[in-house]
C-alpha cells in the first residue's frame, strides 16, 4: 500500500474549507499551517481568471526531510506516509530547510517541527483525512496509488497527460498529484509580475529625510539638522548651557 493525494484544480473553488478543517482537526497554531490554499490571478482584465492551489506535505518517496533528521523524528509508515514524532524532535529545524515545498513549520508551543501527516490518526481508524471530508466539491481525492482499482488510481489513469507534481526537478518522487491548472499554478517562477508592482499595487517609496548621500551614522553625528539651530555645535548635552539656570540668575539680578 502506498497512500497518495490528488487535487483536481478544475474543481477547487478556493473556499478554504479544507484549510479550516485541517487547523481544527490537528489544532494547528494560528501563525502556522499544515494546509494552505494559494491563489494566483492570470491575465489582464477583462480576460483574466483566478485559480486556487491547495498546498500541503507531498509525502515524497525520496523525502529530504526524512534523510536529514538526526533523531529519526521524521519516518515512514508502512502505508507510505511521512510521519513525525514530536516526542523525538529536538527542534533543530533541519527538516524545514531540507523540504523544497516549505511544508514544515515549527510549533511555537512545543518548539518541535510539525507538518501534514494525511491525518494519520484518522486513517488508522478507517476514516478519511479531514480536508477530504470537508471539501464541498470533492476536489480532494485520497487513496492507495498502488491499487489499480482505487479511485485515485483510476482518476490518474483517466487524466493521463494532465497530471502534475510540484518541483519534479528535485527528484523527491512526491505522492501528491494535481490535475488541471497549469505551469503558472504550480511554478511560482512562471507567473508574470509587472515590474514595479507588488501583490496588490504600485510600489512607492517615502521621500528621504536629510542628505540621502550621508550614512545613518553620519546623520546622527552631524550637527543638528539645519534651520534656526545651525548655530548649535555637535557637543555633549551635559556641556551645553542650561537655559533654566540662566533664566534663574537673571531673575535674581533683577532685584525682586
Amino acid at each position: 500500500m502506498k497512500l497518495g493525494f490528488l487535487v483536481d484544480l478544475n474543481l477547487c473553488m478556493g473556499c478554504k474549507g479544507c484549510e479550516i478543517a485541517c487547523k481544527v482537526e490537528n489544532e494547528v497554531p494560528l501563525s502556522s499551517w499544515r494546509l494552505r490554499v494559494k491563489y494566483i490571478d492570470i491575465g489582464t482584465f477583462p480576460d483574466n481568471s483566478r485559480s486556487f492551489t491547495p498546498l500541503r506535505c507531498n509525502h515524497c518517496e525520496n523525502a529530504p526531510c526524512e534523510r536529514i533528521c538526526p533523531v529519526s523524528a521524521l519516518h515512514y509508515l508502512d502505508n507510505g506516509i511521512v510521519n513525525i514524532d514530536s516526542s523525538r524532535c529536538i527542534g533543530c529545524a533541519g527538516c524545514m530547510m531540507a523540504c523544497p515545498y516549505g511544508a514544515i513549520y515549527m510549533d511555537p508551543e512545543s518548539n518541535t517541527a510539525d507538518k501534514c501527516t494525511y491525518c494519520a490518526h484518522r486513517i488508522e481508524s478507517g476514516m478519511m483525512p479531514a480536508c477530504v471530508v470537508a471539501c464541498p466539491v470533492e476536489a480532494n481525492i485520497f487513496g492507495d496509488v498502488e491499487d489499480e482499482k482505487s479511485f485515485i488510481s483510476r482518476y490518474i489513469m483517466e487524466h493521463q497527460g494532465d497530471v502534475q507534481v510540484r518541483k519534479p526537478e528535485k527528484h523527491t518522487n512526491p505522492k501528491h498529484y494535481y490535475v488541471g491548472g497549469g505551469n503558472q499554478t504550480l511554478n511560482p517562477l512562471a507567473h508574470e509580475r509587472i515590474e514595479g508592482y507588488g501583490l496588490f499595487n504600485n510600489i512607492t517609496h517615502l521621500e528621504t529625510l536629510g542628505d540621502s548621500h550621508h550614512s545613518i551614522l553620519e546623520r546622527f553625528t552631524a550637527p543638528i539638522f539645519g534651520g534656526h539651530n545651525d548655530h548649535l555645535k555637535n557637543e555633549s548635552f551635559v556641556d551645553m548651557p542650561n537655559d533654566a539656570d540662566e533664566s534663574h540668575e537673571s531673575h535674581e539680578e533683577g532685584g525682586h
